[in-house]
């Protein structure tokens, strides 16, 4: 057996520069994981199966609608694989958990097809997976599978692995969900600017919170519109002492506060989870970007 960590994806920006005929919207986004996320253990078996655990497990599919059996169905259709799911961060909420269930699914899948399963020869056969397959379970998948600091570009599908400093992180959902589609619907235009063509070299998390500052994320005030209550928690992320910038990721729900060090990430959690009880909260600490070279140069090695 092996057990991935399915991390959750955080949009710290999201602009919405266009769409294109086949209704997929065109994105310029920085996204960062956080050590936050669900656990995934992947056993041979003569049939796939999925079992689901967790706070959250009752609320996702367990049949071939799961993320997790497609994309086993996808990159290993002649094995079977038996999956347990520990479901930790709330579906549908604008922080890429099935998208990162699936990516675990396939790292999962490969570590037991590769001799050995660990090392390099994990990591190569991870940068020659078709990425046309990926993208066929969603356009959060391909960076998932890396889990580090990226921009992401396109539909999703262009990828340039960034450096990020040392930073912590709140994540708030107030256990309201909000459909993608209905977001995406109540934008007022699809053509928005794009981030700078270089991004910063950004030395800390305050030189990084001053950046995001001056971007954007296009969803959020759509978002807030169809559900108000995303506004009241991110006036709590903004209240909490130590915050250095508050905002929604992706779609929504999910709103999260950076902070410099790991007591200021663990306070908010703390002091925002005793005044609501009915919200999930969680805080952990932000991956940095310490593989971008390396990782570019194997995605243009493969591409």
């Amino acid at each position: 057996m092996v057990t991935e960590q399915a991390f959750a994806k955080i949009n710290l920006t999201l602009h919405v520069t266009g769409q294109r005929d086949d209704g997929y919207h065109l994105l310029d986004s920085l996204v960062v994981f956080a050590s936050i996320g669900d656990r995934l253990d992947v056993a041979p078996a003569a049939v796939s199966s999925l079992m689901l655990e967790g706070p959250f497990g009752a609320e996702v599919p367990a049949d071939m609608d799961n993320l997790v059996l497609r994309a086993a169905r996808l990159f290993a259709p002649s094995q079977g694989f038996a999956f347990t799911l520990q479901k930790h961060l709330p579906p549908a909420s604008g922080i890429g958990g099935g998208s990162a269930d699936a990516a675990a699914a396939i790292r999962g899948v490969v570590r037991l097809m590769v001799a050995g399963g660990e090392g390099s020869a994990v990591e190569d056969s991870l940068h020659q997976i078709d990425r046309d397959k990926v993208l066929r379970l969603g356009a959060d998948v391909p960076i998932c599978l890396f889990s580090h600091p990226a921009r992401m570009r396109g539909i999703g599908e262009r990828i340039s692995f960034v450096k990020t400093p040392e930073c912590w992180i709140t994540l708030v959902n107030p256990r309201v969900e909000v459909p993608t589609p209905q977001v995406f619907k109540a934008l007022t235009t699809k053509q928005h600017p794009a981030m700078p063509d270089a991004l910063p070299d950004w030395p800390d998390a305050t030189a990084l919170a001053a950046w995001l500052r001056g971007q954007r994320n296009d969803l959020q005030a759509p978002a807030q519109a169809i559900a108000p209550v995303i506004t009241d928690v991110l006036t709590s992320l903004q209240a909490q002492p130590g915050t250095l910038i508050a905002r929604m990721s992706g779609s929504g729900a999910t709103c999260f506060a950076l902070f410099a060090d790991a007591a200021g990430a663990k306070a908010a959690s703390a002091a925002i989870g005793r005044n609501h009880p009915d919200w999930w909260v969680a805080d952990g600490s932000v991956f940095p970007g310490s593989k971008a070279a390396e990782l570019n140069q194997l995605m243009r090695e493969t591409t």
